[in-house]
């Protein structure tokens, strides 16, 4: 008789038998690229956001399929895993949300600040409010010129929109923008696409980093494939396990999306995306067509990147074969080292009994060594007399 299952089991069960395939549910291919993948989960998440559709059960139940769906093929290693097992090799449980702090209360606001201000990486995202009136074209967006930084504080979960035009010679010669933090804000680098509706949909996206004094984004175009390195949650599986952290160090090495630049308008934004304060920064987007050398350089340098993850993979192997034998003959020698200590305890042990015997056990000897020694005299003694 099968055991009784709860009717929460069941329908834990049912769910798990009713999952769709991830790259159905985002509406990507299986060779899609990293940001392919984000762009497609932005859309979707927009659209089902609870901020959007009230109490739509339904919407809800989208937007947790989409986000579980990101949440695997975002990591590359669930999305290796699943690509050849399936969902028996990911954990939902474990699956990390990213959190739109403009929808969170103030309690759980403050709960998230102090667990990221204790190390503990949480992923935040565009606020949904922003990204739709950014689709709607209800923001107002301020000329960017190359080569002119502009400085301003945006509020959190607020953006700034910029506009960079581009001649054909400057999409050529490929352009960079950047933003800088001199307080060391957290904040985010957005890019837009530009709809034919006369709306913007994001498209590409930058976490800012600390760079020194400052914190710092910048996305680089520069008529080549130019690599982004996500290192989300690295930090935390180094300190589980080193060996797999390092091995995975580079699996976070993605094209990005937009490989081409074309002439015209290109429409980027500073999010804040501190918890409770503010951020000041400065915004400027440069020509590249000074930095021939630097570009040929970063061509090579991601190159190099680009082999060694490939390097690793096959080196992964090698390593953990080399650690397993390794690590037999380390417990090996401990084992060997351990009886050997024993037996030079027992032999010293024996040898030191000889000279601590106790004085009554020695008596004892010396007597039972005098009276064999009698014994001998007399048989002695009474052979003499039959003798004679």
């Amino acid at each position: 008789m099968p055991p009784h299952r709860s009717k929460s089991e069941k329908n834990d069960g049912l769910a798990k038998h009713l999952r769709r395939d991830p790259y159905e549910v985002l509406g990507v291919s299986r060779n899609s690229t990293d940001q392919e993948i984000k762009s497609a989960y932005r859309k979707m998440a927009l659209k089902y956001h609870p901020d959007k559709n009230g109490n739509d059960p339904i919407a809800a139940d989208m937007f947790k399929e989409v986000t579980f769906s990101h949440n695997i093929l975002s990591d590359p290693d669930k999305r290796r895993q699943y690509d050849t097992v399936g969902f028996e090799a990911v954990e939902a449980d474990n699956q990390e949300m990213e959190l739109d702090l403009s929808s969170l209360g103030a309690v759980n606001t403050m709960f998230a600040a102090l667990f990221s201000k204790l190390g503990v990486p949480i992923k935040t995202t565009v606020s949904a409010t922003v990204l739709e009136e950014a689709l709607k074209g209800a923001v107002t967006i301020r000329p960017l010129l190359l080569g002119q930084p502009i400085s301003r504080k945006v509020e959190k979960q607020c953006a700034h929109f910029y506009s960079v035009a581009i001649t054909e010679e400057e999409a050529r010669d490929g352009f960079v923008c950047r933003v800088q933090s001199s307080d060391k804000s957290k904040f985010k680098l957005l890019y837009f696409d530009l709809e034919e509706t006369g709306g913007l949909s994001l498209a590409l996206q930058e976490d800012s980093s600390k760079t020194g004094k400052v914190t710092s984004a910048g996305m680089y175009f520069l008529g080549f494939p130019v690599y982004c390195l996500d290192q989300t949650g690295n930090s935390v599986s180094a300190a589980k396990d080193p060996d797999a952290a390092f091995f995975k160090k580079l699996d976070g090495f993605q094209p990005c999306e937009i490989t081409e630049l074309k002439p015209g308008t290109h429409v980027f934004a500073v999010y804040g995306d501190n918890f409770f304060k503010s951020v000041s920064y400065t915004i400027e987007a440069i020509c590249a067509a000074p930095f021939i050398e630097e570009k040929e350089n970063l061509r090579a340098v991601e190159a190099e990147i680009l082999s060694k993850r490939a390097e690793l993979s096959k080196f992964e192997t090698e390593y953990r074969e080399v650690l397993a034998q390794f690590t037999g003959m380390t417990s090996r020698y401990t084992k060997e080292m351990r009886e050997i200590d024993e037996l030079l305890k027992q032999r010293n042990e024996l040898h030191a009994s000889y000279t601590t015997i106790p004085l009554i056990k020695r008596s004892s000897s010396r007597n039972k060594s005098k009276a064999d020694s009698k014994a001998v005299k007399e048989d002695s003694e009474e052979d003499s007399l039959q003798s004679g």
